[in-house]
């Protein structure tokens, strides 16, 4: 039975903790019941709108907090056995080209395998993915109609979705990526799922004792 709860999952495919926290996802999805719908946004539009910064910027010149996170990473890779992640030597990449791409296949039924390549050719084989060239040759090698989607994505619905989708995310309380949604209730990063997970066994028992 398909679990009640809307749950989302809002990513950005620059951000490596979201890679890193999708990956964990199945396993949530198959322990609860639920399925998360993936929700493109722009990152740097979310930063734009509430003033924050990334990771790399804001812990710039600190003493040992670079460190400890970078140890927090490697036991949430080992936690959840994740064997492909690479650190992308291109890093940051400008996304929008890859969100629009994303936006686009949505809209055309081909946003599974678009995901997979995506997140494959920014995480697992990295490369610099917001040169054109180099975007086209990676989506092609995946089996992927990339010109189609290139086109797709210029056009104004496409544009204006993803810009609705990242507004709308701001508007929730969102600050970054990754970010969760469990109904009304939003969590941030990768170490959060654990309270991810807790928050949808509990309020899925509440619609079920509310529909009893």
């Amino acid at each position: 039975m398909k679990n009640p709860l809307k749950v989302e999952f809002q990513f950005d495919f620059g951000s490596p903790n979201a890679y890193l926290a999708e990956l964990a996802l199945p396993a949530i999805e198959r322990r609860t019941g639920v399925k998360f719908e993936y929700v493109p946004v722009l990152l740097g539009g979310i930063y734009k709108a509430t003033n924050n910064m990334s990771p790399a910027e804001s812990l710039r010149g600190i003493k040992n907090k670079p460190e400890f996170q970078a140890l927090e990473t490697q036991r949430f890779i080992r936690r959840h056995n994740i064997t492909k992640f690479r650190s992308n030597p291109f890093f940051p990449v400008n996304t929008l080209m890859l969100m629009r791409g994303a936006v686009a296949a949505q809209f055309e039924g081909l946003f599974e395998q678009y995901f997979r390549a995506a997140y494959h050719h920014m995480w697992e084989e990295p490369k610099k993915m917001d040169d054109l060239e180099v975007f086209r040759s990676a989506f092609i090698s995946s089996g992927i109609d990339i010109d189609k989607l290139i086109a797709r994505a210029q056009q104004d619905d496409v544009k204006k979705r993803l810009i609705d989708l990242t507004t709308d995310a701001v508007s929730r309380g969102a600050f970054g990526s990754p970010t969760f949604f469990v109904g009304e209730e939003m969590f941030f990063g990768k170490d959060q799922l654990r309270d991810v997970e807790e928050s949808i066994v509990d309020q899925t028992r509440q619609l079920v004792s509310k529909t009893a």
